[in-house]
């Protein structure tokens, strides 16, 4: 199995609805580290898992959405706790959609699965990872 692998970051502010949470109830912010890791079995015509500029650019867009956000004002995140697994899922679907609308160009419908992985600091972080 082949894979790529890039990086970037965003800023967020949320909070969370669960005594699980102690003090992280309110309204704090969180900068993360995000790495995707593309995947297929064989290389491309072009001997590419993945275009990197276009998957670099892509991560850029779909990150674009939240940062510098409060994800508590996102209608779509409402009753839910934004918590770092839950955000992996929510760039990993973003990610797949484009994919799929050939954002990431032909070459990319051939992938086979993705990882995105949050860092929340440099001793925790959580993927989501699934096939395409």
């Amino acid at each position: 199995m082949f894979s790529l692998t890039v990086r970037d970051h965003m800023m967020i502010a949320h909070s969370f609805n669960s005594e699980t949470f102690g003090p992280a109830q309110k309204l704090h912010g969180a900068t993360y580290v995000v790495d995707v890791t593309f995947k297929r079995p064989e290389l491309d015509q072009d001997d590419l898992v993945v275009d990197i500029g276009l998957a670099s650019d892509t991560l850029k867009t779909v990150l674009g959405e939240f940062t510098l956000t409060n994800l508590d004002d996102a209608t779509e995140f409402e009753g839910r706790n934004t918590t770092t697994e839950f955000m992996a899922k929510v760039v990993f679907d973003r990610l797949s959609h484009a994919i799929r609308e050939g954002e990431l160009g032909e070459g990319a419908r051939h992938l086979t699965a993705m990882n995105v992985t949050l860092h929340e600091s440099h001793i925790a972080w959580a993927s989501y990872e699934g096939a395409l």
